[in-house]
């Protein structure tokens, strides 16, 4: 047991997870499984929490789609809006930028948010522009968890991600910080009772996979009338086997069992009936033809077979004359 024991840890060294709620808590958690604050910064963010004192989607400045909308953070503070956006054209067509500016100096805060035509466009950004350089900053980027993470807490209220060691207030769960796997026991109870998830044992990711961002929720209408699907279902409905082993049965079967095969699992379109019909009546036609040749054969050779037994007998009566 203590050997197995030691084998899982030794397997979860490298080993890390993301979070998907936030919990102020579990976010000053290196490995998530803390139950108590460790910073006044995290009372803080726990008690807006708890009380219900952020929300997020008040603030009037924030707009557009945040399935389709990248948080871009480290930015340079020379850094314009005509220079990120042309940055972030590379990516996709950018629809809405807004760089957060201080109120009173007008001076950049160092990030900013950009909204994409597309979420497939974001998705694209997100992966491939994080720890890419614009104005010699490298910067990082993130989906809108304001809005699409659960209990989501400001870094100004004592909560966020990240951080630096400096400040004494690291963050941990998001794309730069992750959990890391948890090499001693899981309070599961103490989670339990305070609300935070706990870690996802046997799910855990290397450090070198990128954390999907999350997709927006369509219902089964929207799923059906989407360009994409339809198309997926008709390259399948040319390529999947039975479709293959109808059209053999069509250019194989004869005009009598084709019909029978078709009437059993029924005609999908006016062209495959009117097909059928003409095939049914070219063998009709082939059948009518050659029962008038047998009968047209049969009664030759009677008449034939006649003719000659006729003139045998003319014969013998010409010879007893």
């Amino acid at each position: 047991m203590m050997e197995r024991r030691m084998m899982s840890n030794n397997s979860n060294i490298n080993a890390v997870f993301y979070a998907e709620a936030y919990h102020p808590i579990q976010a000053g958690s290196i490995d998530g499984t803390d139950i108590l604050p460790h910073d006044n910064a995290v009372y803080r963010a726990l008690l807006c929490s708890s009380a219900g004192l952020y929300d997020p989607f008040g603030d009037p400045k924030v707009t557009g789609d945040p399935y389709c909308t990248l948080f871009v953070g480290h930015l340079s503070r020379s850094t314009t809006e005509n220079t990120l956006a042309k940055e972030m054209s590379k990516y996709g067509k950018v629809k809405n930028l807004r760089l957060v500016r201080d109120i009173v100096t007008g001076a950049s805060r160092g990030y900013a948010f950009v909204e994409f035509e597309t979420d497939r466009e974001m998705r694209h950004a997100y992966e491939d522009a994080h720890h890419s350089y614009i104005d010699d900053s490298e910067i990082i980027v993130d989906y809108n968890r304001q809005q699409l993470m659960s209990g989501w807490i400001p870094r100004r209220l004592g909560g966020g991600l990240g951080g630096k060691k400096e400040s004494g207030q690291l963050r941990f769960g998001g794309r730069e910080r992750p959990f890391r796997a948890p090499l001693r026991p899981i309070p599961y109870e103490d989670l339990k009772r305070l609300g935070i998830p706990p870690p996802p044992e046997g799910r855990y990711m290397s450090r070198f996979q990128v954390p999907p961002p999350p997709r927006r929720q369509r219902n089964s209408e929207e799923r059906e009338k989407s360009p994409s699907r339809r198309r997926r279902k008709s390259e399948e409905r040319e390529t999947t086997p039975l479709t293959r082993r109808r059209d053999y049965e069509d250019r194989e079967m004869t005009p009598t069992k084709r019909k029978k095969n078709i009437d059993d699992r029924g005609i999908s379109s006016p062209k495959r009936e009117r097909d059928h019909k003409e095939r049914e009546s070219s063998s009709r036609k082939r059948k009518s033809d050659t029962g008038r040749d047998r009968y047209s054969r049969k009664h030759e050779n009677e008449r034939r077979h006649s003719h000659h037994h006729g003139s045998r007998s003319s014969g013998r009566h010409d010879s007893s004359d």
